[in-house]
């Protein structure tokens, strides 16, 4: 009788040894990527801002690892998303600018060009390993009811403002949420651009005109919460998109967050034209990017307290670099320090993002990298972390041996294209091709390591240089026929 006891005994503790699924270690850990939208890359406290606090992301960066390195998928917001998703770059990928479905009147199509189905996102490859799926904020790869809509690529729970044209007002009258149109109550609908001839009496004439009572981000982080608390329950592993609107212009915000920032910052208002005016532009600026450090400090604190932030490996970057419209002034919050170029440009500032790395138990606190990575390295790498061995082509890398503090080489160089203008990085070296297809081309080679300004073209003391990367660059891309770029197409 003892010796069958113990036989049992022997038998589950073996069982129990064996077993991957009982060991906390060798579960799949959550995956959660915060994207911002046309934040800049010194526009963090842990990237030299000195003017705008985030004092979450900071501890964030402090708690893990900041990359110095890392660049968007393109200068504009549709394009980078496509290619954060499929991890295809612009010559390969098929958003490759931002494609509109409508205008900007309240009953007009809503959508960018959608994604069609089959796509292997990497929602749609992380739901088929079993990971619940999220997305909460802007979506911009496709309207509803289309194949490119959050609920066909992958998301088993979504809540959007599903077109970027929407999202230019943080007051929507309707969201997108799991495929329904999901009205904000108290919200209305208004002009999303105004311009004013003159300054208005009073500040509150401003919130009174362009404020309402639902701040898409607040309903944004309300749903994210409540997904984090559902995959709780269901203690399944989860992946949370988080595409927060912020800070792209308009410039609106809770009245109560502007008194973070000082009144003597404005000197003026900003009367609109593009976007909506605003009496104190700076400190709103400030204040929406202070909001979004806020959202990240609550995502936080929920994993925190469901005993979930051990096994969760939290990602934030941007979509691109900092705008120069809608009342935004970069120079004031020195927003790209010594890069050229801001958001549209395939110069450093219109691509360089900030990349900020939690992962406890693997990734060292405080710790810094410098390896040049960008957005279509995001797929292989979330997939890596899930466990998936994908085999369809990518142009990324996995940064997981990065992430555990290993040694990696790119092999593989780092590609753009937008419009006229063309970029390829392989090592310290960046070919920078603009006006192309126009009557005044420009063709100049830069050495990042030397000059991460890009102030000094090296294109003729370097001509060797110049000609393996126009080559490497016409080797990187194939022509679309939805997104014909003949500056680039008839380049032979």
């Amino acid at each position: 009788m003892k010796r069958l006891r113990f036989s049992k005994i022997l038998l589950l503790w073996l069982l129990l040894l064996a077993s991957p699924v009982l060991g906390s270690q060798d579960s799949p850990p959550n995956i959660i990527y915060i994207l911002a939208d046309d934040l800049g890359y010194r526009e963090l406290g842990s990237y030299g801002q000195e003017k705008i606090k985030t004092p979450r992301l900071d501890a964030l960066a402090e708690q893990g690892m900041r990359f110095t390195q890392h660049y968007s998928g393109a200068p504009v917001c549709a394009s980078s998303r496509c290619v954060l998703m499929t991890g295809l770059h612009c010559g390969h990928s098929l958003v490759r600018n931002n494609w509109e479905n409508g205008g900007w009147g309240e009953f007009e199509p809503e959508g960018q060009y959608p994604l069609p189905l089959g796509t292997r996102t990497i929602a749609n490859i992380l739901k088929e390993k079993g990971y619940l799926t999220g997305v909460f904020g802007k979506w911009g790869l496709g309207g509803p009811g289309t194949t490119g809509a959050p609920e066909f690529q992958g998301f088993d729970h979504s809540c959007t403002v599903i077109c970027q044209r929407k999202a230019h007002n943080f007051y929507p009258n309707h969201l997108w949420k799991n495929g329904e149109k999901y009205v904000l109550e108290g919200n209305g609908w208004f002009k999303a651009h105004q311009k004013i001839k003159e300054p208005l009496a009073t500040e509150q004439e401003y919130y009174d005109r362009y404020l309402r009572e639902k701040y898409m981000a607040d309903v944004f982080l309300e749903e994210a919460l409540g997904f984090i608390e559902e995959a709780h329950t269901e203690q399944k592993p989860f992946f949370l998109y988080y595409p927060s609107p912020i800070p792209h212009v308009a410039l609106q915000v809770p009245v109560e967050d502007l008194d973070a920032y000082p009144r003597e910052w404005d000197t003026e208002p900003y009367l609109g034209g593009s976007y909506l005016p605003h009496p104190r532009p700076r400190a709103a600026y400030a204040a929406m990017i202070t909001h979004l450090d806020k959202e990240v400090g609550a995502l936080l604190d929920q994993l925190d307290k469901l005993g979930l932030a051990e096994n969760t490996i939290v990602m934030f970057s941007s979509d691109n670099g900092t705008t120069w419209a809608g009342g935004v002034d970069h120079e004031f919050f020195e927003s790209t320090g010594e890069l050229s170029g801001l958001k549209g440009s395939v110069l450093e500032g219109g691509l360089k993002v900030p990349f900020v790395v939690h992962w406890p138990g693997k990734t060292k606190a405080g710790s810094i990298s410098a390896f040049p990575s960008y957005f279509p390295d995001i797929y292989p790498t979330i997939l890596d972390l899930a466990g998936v061995a994908e085999d369809r082509p990518h142009d990324g890398h996995s940064l997981v041996p990065i992430f555990n503090g290993k040694e990696m080489t790119r092999t593989k160089p780092l590609y753009w294209e937008h419009g006229d203008q063309q970029a390829l990085r392989s090592g310290d070296w960046k070919l920078v091709r603009r006006r192309l297809g126009k009557k005044n081309p420009a063709t100049k080679l830069f050495n990042l390591k030397d000059d991460p300004g890009e102030k000094k073209d090296l294109a003729k003391s370097e001509p060797e240089r110049l000609q393996q990367l126009l080559e490497l660059s016409r080797k990187s891309r194939f022509p679309s026929t939805i997104f014909p770029n003949p500056g680039l197409d008839n380049d032979r």
